[in-house]
């Protein structure tokens, strides 16, 4: 079997491919680069993790969503918000990014001939993007084999889906993930700010499974 698996570089991802692996996939690490504020080092973890998992790489370049606009990890304009997570969606959303992501990822595993997509998507302890609900996952693979040949039959897998931070750490800690390798802030790349959003839900995750992360940190 093979897998498209979607790899950003953060933990999340990271432990989503890690899983693919263990269930019998040869893996074809994609990772996007679209003008996002720590684009150089999310690359730098992706070929990481790509290089761990033993997998063939493609690397894509997607910079029309920076020209988009809106969000606060592609125009620097906006400021990231520090102040703390709340309940809603915070200016860090992309618009569809995932839709945009899955589709090409759809395209590349039809052409691959892999019946299997992997993400680190979760609902359940995330900043509360709307493309990352098991709801939204469902119906964009209705669509994407609605849309592909009839021979193609692409299977999206959101293993963390239902799992919390605390959950992803103890299960990338089993499975021998390299977290070290992974990165989350949406500010800094070379010590994370520990004040974003991204951050805050990673330090709370590692603190909740009573592990310690080993990146490093500006404050924590």
């Amino acid at each position: 079997m093979k897998a498209v698996c979607i790899i950003s570089g953060g933990m999340d991802s990271a432990l989503a491919a890690f899983i693919a692996k263990k269930n019998g996939n040869d893996i074809i690490a994609l990772h996007f680069n679209y003008g996002q504020r720590t684009q150089k080092k999310e690359l730098e973890c992706f070929h990481k993790i790509a290089d761990a998992l033993g997998a063939k790489k493609v690397v894509l370049d997607t910079f029309f969503i920076k020209e988009i606009g809106s969000s606060s990890l592609t125009d620097a304009s906006l400021d990231i918000r520090t102040s703390g997570l709340k309940n809603d969606v915070p200016n860090t959303y992309v618009p569809y990014r995932n839709g945009i992501f899955i589709s090409i990822a759809a395209s590349l595993a039809e052409k691959e001939g892999a019946q299997n997509l992997y993400l680190g998507v979760m609902e359940e302890d995330s900043s509360g993007y709307p493309d990352c609900t098991e709801a939204f996952i469902k119906k964009i693979e209705t669509a994407v084999n609605e849309g592909t040949k009839q021979e193609t039959n692409i299977k999206i897998h959101t293993p963390l889906i239902h799992m919390t931070k605390a959950d992803i750490v103890k299960e990338a800690l089993l499975l021998n993930v390299p977290l070290e390798f992974t990165w989350s802030c949406y500010k800094n790349e070379d010590m994370a700010c520990g004040v974003c959003d991204s951050c805050r839900l990673r330090l709370r995750g590692f603190k909740n499974a009573n592990m310690h992360d080993k990146i490093p940190y500006m404050q924590e």
